[in-house]
C-alpha cells in the first residue's frame, strides 16, 4: 500500500482507510482505484476487522476524478477507455458487496466519483458544510459507474434532476435524499462515527454480514414463495449458528455476547 493509503485497526477491530491525496482534493485516478479495490478485498478475508471507515485527509473528501487522469484518458482508444471504466465499476461493486459494515466520513466536497463512494458505504455521515455534486455532464460525461449505487441511495426521481443539472447541494439536502445518514458539525464527526462503531460491534459479526446480503437478496424484489421460502432458510441457518446460539443465550443469561470486548457500548 501507497502513501496515498493508510490503513490503520484498533484492538476492537474497527479500521480507518485513509485516502491521502489532499494535494488533489483527493481525486481519484487508475492507481488509486487499483490500490482501493485491492484493499478493500484484503479488509473483506480479513477476520480481525469487523467495522470499517472511509475517510480523507484535508479539506475535501473527493473531488471525484483526478483531471490528470481524465486528460490521459482523453488519449485512449475505446478499448482503452472500456477497460478503464471497468476498473471503476468493480471498485464500486467491491466497495458495495463488502461483507463487513462500512462507514463513510465526509467533509468539505463530495463531487462525481466522490459521490459514488458515499452511495456504496453502509452508513454516512457528513459534515453541515459538506457539498455534493454528480458534476460530470459539465464535462461532457456521465455518472455510468456509480450509477446504480447514487439512485439506490437517492431514488429515480431525484437522480433525474441532479445528474442532468449537475447543481451543488448541501448537508442538508443530501440528508433528506437519503445520500447521508447524519449531518453534524465538522468537529462532531469523529464522536458520531465512534458512536455508531459502537452499535455495530454489538451485533454478531456474521449476523451484520448476513443481515447485509439479506438486504441485497429482498430489496425491490416481488413477495413470492421462493423469496419466502429463501427468508426462512436464511433465519434456519442463523438460529442454528454458533454466533446465533451464543446470542441467544447470552441474552437469556443476561451477559454480554462473546464477540463483545472491553468496550462500553
Amino acid at each position: 500500500m501507497s502513501d496515498t493509503l493508510i490503513l490503520e485497526t484498533d484492538s476492537q477491530g474497527i479500521a480507518r482507510l485513509t485516502i491521502n491525496r489532499p494535494d488533489v482534493h483527493n481525486a481519484f485516478d487508475d492507481v488509486l482505484i487499483a490500490e482501493l479495490t485491492q484493499t478493500f478485498k484484503e479488509i473483506d478475508q480479513n477476520p480481525q476487522i469487523r467495522v470499517l471507515i472511509l475517510q480523507s485527509e484535508g479539506k475535501n473528501f473527493s473531488a471525484g476524478a483526478d483531471l490528470r487522469w481524465m486528460r490521459r484518458m482523453a488519449g485512449y482508444s475505446t478499448e482503452e477507455n472500456k477497460a478503464d471504466s471497468l476498473k471503476l465499476a468493480a471498485l464500486m461493486h467491491t466497495m458495495n458487496i463488502l461483507s463487513k459494515p462500512t462507514i463513510v466520513r465526509i467533509q468539505g466536497a463530495a463531487f462525481g466519483g466522490g459521490v459514488g463512494l458515499v452511495s456504496c458505504c453502509d452508513i454516512a455521515v457528513a459534515s453541515d458544510k459538506s457539498l455534493f455534486s454528480l458534476s460530470e455532464v459539465r464535462l461532457g460525461l456521465i455518472p455510468a459507474a456509480i450509477s446504480p449505487y447514487v439512485v439506490a441511495a437517492i431514488g429515480e426521481r431525484a437522480a433525474r434532476r441532479y445528474f442532468l443539472s449537475a447543481e451543488r447541494f448541501n448537508a442538508a439536502e443530501a440528508l433528506r435524499l437519503n445520500l447521508v445518514h447524519e449531518v453534524v458539525p465538522e468537529d462532531e464527526l469523529d464522536a458520531t462515527i465512534d458512536t455508531i462503531c459502537g452499535h455495530l460491534i454489538s451485533g454478531g459479526p456474521s449476523a451484520i454480514s448476513a443481515a447485509k446480503d439479506l438486504i441485497f437478496a429482498v430489496a425491490k424484489a416481488p413477495v413470492t414463495d421462493a423469496l419466502i421460502d429463501d427468508t426462512a432458510e436464511r433465519i434456519t441457518k442463523a438460529r442454528a449458528s454458533d454466533e446465533g446460539k451464543e446470542g441467544l443465550n447470552a441474552f437469556l443469561e443476561k451477559r454480554k455476547p462473546n464477540w463483545i470486548g472491553t468496550r462500553d457500548v
